[in-house]
């Protein structure tokens, strides 16, 4: 949101710079996000001064440009040469002197020089008003009134000041803050000083000549609608203030009528409507809901086709205006508008922000109404835009304010403890301090009790409504600075189960970062042609768009579309993580999966001069899945293949279930996510990683001073036959002395029969409590060999 330092000025007196209340801001809550210097003529008309054309002759070897001896109040005369045709003696001037930098009002801004022209010295320059930024006219300098001061700034005589704009983050429980008037109220609440409000008082109904009558026909959706009529005026440009302010924030200029309501907007917070009456067929209004498929054309030229959930202003005939979101094509404000129809209305927060969303319009009053607006402030705002709009466009108010209100909209009702604001705040503030707070904040003290408050909180503040939210209004204004930090630390035993979730988590991925990996976070909303089982699939019941309408199955396709958009970015070599949660219905309900995932796909190593680049491959990816189950101590996996969104990979499973599965990521996955190059993916079922590590403890034991010994086996087996079961059989043959089953060689080819291949098996033995002799070693090597020929059909090679 963006705030003039200048309009901000006019609500409350400071004489504070910029810089100290955009600090003040950030500490009570509005933070700043930004804060910049902003000019409304380009350059602010520095160094221009007001001069005074003393002589003028003719150029002696030019006969279109004069030569002028100018007074510029720097105490010695200056010799311009000048080239327009209506500079004469007597005349009071703009002078850019020496050094001074014009910023016309198109082209590049230029620095002025001493130099010579056709032979005659010239120290500066006399301006014409395109030239500085002060209008469009070229036919000759600026003529300024006789009565200006030699010497004096010209952006003093033209009375220009610089601005800041301030760019506030507002948050979405801060809808009374959204508008200068808003952020006024918090800035005088802090500073204990009152909010300067325009008098209404001078608001006169010139006549009764133009009812247009309104009918509310859904009261819950509109409780409030307040409007008037203005006769005869004239749409033209906006004065150079309303124009100047609006710029600044950065809302384009239109025409008078539309710019009044722009400024009521930002000024005071009230979203307002201009109808052109001539247009309101039937002479009434109606705000009602329209049948389902009602086709509207709004201002930007859309087709719309509404939902019987949309609130419209209507006319006796058909649809003016979405309620509180986005006018209509036919009845807006245009250079032919002579009568207005001006609304200010309170609307259903809940109900615009479900229309906005529905057709995907995001405006300044959508904003404000689907936050909540003050019920108080249409009739308010209402009479100060009829004003102006008199003022600017002429006419005459020729109506009564019409105010349908049947329920008065009451302020809050709160009850505060004295303790209830010590123990949340983390510090005994003093009585009358919190009053004072509370007076500032226009909160009203109804009763005073030893031990607490009771409250009625102001219905501009919408989202305060109970202790917590004023305990948190005197905190922001108190100052969150101002809270000590407790010099005792209070701690308690910690009975919290094992594993710790985080400090898991925290160790995986620091593991993960120290070789190289970087995290991600995806959004956990994707698309339905990425869920593999549409049938468990959570759809969100009103998603913003095609591709956000589910929540995910799988890490898979969100990380991919990581890796598609940094290769589109020719950045290829990518080594990624996350951390996150799946979604699947079951049954009447819904089932969350925490996951970890993991994505290698381009080079391994960048080229080198001596080393060429070398891609990464499958054992990259399962070393990186090793050393995770390897860190957290995971022991009795199962290994078989990965499932249906690999080319080729494995699966680690414990028991039943598949602890991670990892490979290359399919052709059809890769498709989806538009990736032409391959990608190697693992996939952590986590929340069973933290099961398997639940009854881990940590043991010392003492390294052996007895040696181990290695043996190998060369062995003939069928094709079908996996190292996986291999080493089971190994391990069951032999339980207590053998350390370690490696295979070291595999070869198929034409040299063995059909169906065959060799395996080379390492294995590795030792007793930690003596040195093994041969005899030892070669019967439990017997007893390896006869398992594999009875279980696994191996013929031994010697």
């Amino acid at each position: 949101m963006k705030i003039s330092y200048n309009w901000l000025k006019e609500f409350i007196r400071t004489d504070k710079t910029a810089q100290e209340i955009s600090g003040i801001l950030t500490d009570i809550g509005l933070e700043v996000e930004s804060l910049e210097k902003v000019q409304t003529i380009p350059g602010g008309l520095e160094g221009l001064v007001v001069g005074y054309v003393k002589e003028c002759w003719q150029h002696p070897n030019a006969d279109r440009l004069r030569v002028t001896k100018v007074d510029a109040g720097t105490g010695e005369d200056l010799q311009i040469v000048c080239g327009a045709p209506n500079v004469a003696a007597g005349q009071k001037v703009i002078v850019a002197t020496v050094g001074t930098t014009v910023h016309p009002g198109t082209g590049e801004p230029f620095k002025i020089n001493k130099s010579k022209i056709r032979g005659e010295v010239s120290e500066g320059m006399l301006c014409a008003e395109d030239e500085v930024g002060l209008g469009k006219s070229h036919d000759g300098i600026k003529v300024l009134n006789a009565d200006a001061v030699v010497g004096t700034r010209v952006k003093d005589y033209f009375n220009i000041d610089d601005d800041y704009l301030f760019e506030i983050g507002l948050t979405p429980n801060r809808a009374d803050a959204a508008s200068h008037l808003g952020v006024a109220r918090d800035l005088a609440a802090y500073l204990r000083t009152s909010v300067i409000m325009p008098p209404a008082e001078a608001f006169i109904t010139d006549n009764h000549n133009f009812q247009i009558p309104v009918v509310v026909e859904n009261e819950q959706a509109c409780p409030r609608y307040s409007s008037i009529t203005i006769t005869g005026v004239e749409v033209k440009e906006s004065p150079t203030w309303l124009k100047d302010k609006l710029s600044v924030i950065g809302i384009r200029p239109i025409n008078n009528i539309v710019d009044v309501t722009n400024y009521i907007l930002h000024g005071f917070g009230q979203p307002m409507h201009a109808f052109d009456a001539d247009a309101i067929v039937g002479g009434k209004v109606v705000v009602k809901n329209c049948a389902d498929g009602t086709v509207f054309t709004t201002l930007d030229g859309v087709v719309r086709t509404l939902s019987s959930e949309d609130l419209m202003i209507c006319n006796a005939e058909e649809p003016m205006c979405i309620a509180g979101v986005f006018g209509g094509a036919k009845s807006g404000i245009t250079e032919a508008t002579k009568n207005v129809f001006l609304e200010s209305a309170w609307f259903n927060a809940v109900s615009v922000r479900k229309t906005s969303k529905r057709h995907g319009l995001k405006t300044d009053a959508s904003f404000r109404f689907e936050r909540g607006t003050d019920p108080e402030m249409t009739v308010i705002a209402l009479k100060h835009a009829a004003k102006l709009i008199k003022e600017l466009a002429g006419g005459e108010i020729s109506s009564e304010v019409a105010d349908f209100y049947p329920t008065q909209g009451t302020p809050f009702n709160v009850a505060l403890a004295y303790e209830t604001v010590d123990r949340l705040i983390g510090k005994a503030i003093p009585h009358e301090e919190i009053k004072a707070i509370l007076t500032s904040l226009n909160i009203e003290i109804v009763a005073e009790m030893e031990d607490g408050l009771q409250l009625k909180v102001p219905t501009y503040k919408v989202d305060v409504t109970r202790d917590v939210d004023v305990i948190e209004e005197i905190l922001r204004i108190y100052g969150y600075n101002n809270i000590e930090i407790p010099t005792q630390i209070k701690a308690s035993l910690n009975y919290a189960p094992k594993p710790d979730k985080e400090v898991v988590q925290n160790q995986v991925a620091d593991m993960l970062t120290a070789n190289g990996f970087y995290e991600i976070l995806t959004n956990s909303l994707t698309k339905s042609a990425y869920s593999d089982d549409e049938t468990s699939a959570v759809r969100i019941l009103n998603p913003l768009s095609s591709d956000l309408d589910v929540m995910r199955q799988s890490l898979l396709y969100t990380g991919l579309e990581v890796v598609a958009y940094n290769q589109n970015r020719r950045n290829a070599d990518l080594k990624l993580y996350e951390f996150g949660k799946i979604y699947r219905t079951s049954g009447d309900g819904f089932k969350e999966n925490q996951r970890l995932s993991l994505f290698l796909t381009g080079a391994k190593s960048s080229e080198q001069w001596n080393h060429p680049g070398e891609s990464v491959s499958f054992f990259n990816l399962k070393a990186a899945v090793d050393a995770v189950i390897f860190r957290l101590n995971i022991k009795g996996l199962i290994t078989a293949e990965a499932g249906s969104d690999f080319a080729y990979g494995l699966s680690y499973r414990k028991g039943e279930k598949a602890l991670v599965e990892f490979g290359l990521v399919s052709r059809k996955a890769l498709k989806k996510a538009d990736i032409d190059k391959d990608a190697f993916y693992a996939d952590f079922d986590w929340d069973l990683v933290l099961k398997a590590i639940r009854n881990n403890k940590i043991t010392y034991k003492e390294v052996t001073k007895f040696p181990s010994v290695r043996r190998d086996l060369s062995m003939l087996l069928d094709k079908s036959v996996t190292f996986e079961t291999l080493k089971q059989i190994a391990q069951k043959a032999e339980r207590n002395l053998l350390k370690e089953v490696n295979v070291f060689d595999v070869y198929e080819g034409d040299k063995l029969a059909s169906g065959k291949k060799s395996y080379a098996l390492s294995f590795v033995l030792q007793d930690e409590e003596k040195t093994l002799n041969d005899k030892q070693i070669d019967a439990i090597m017997q007893k390896l060999i006869t398992s594999f020929e009875k279980e696994a059909g191996a013929e031994i090679r010697k």
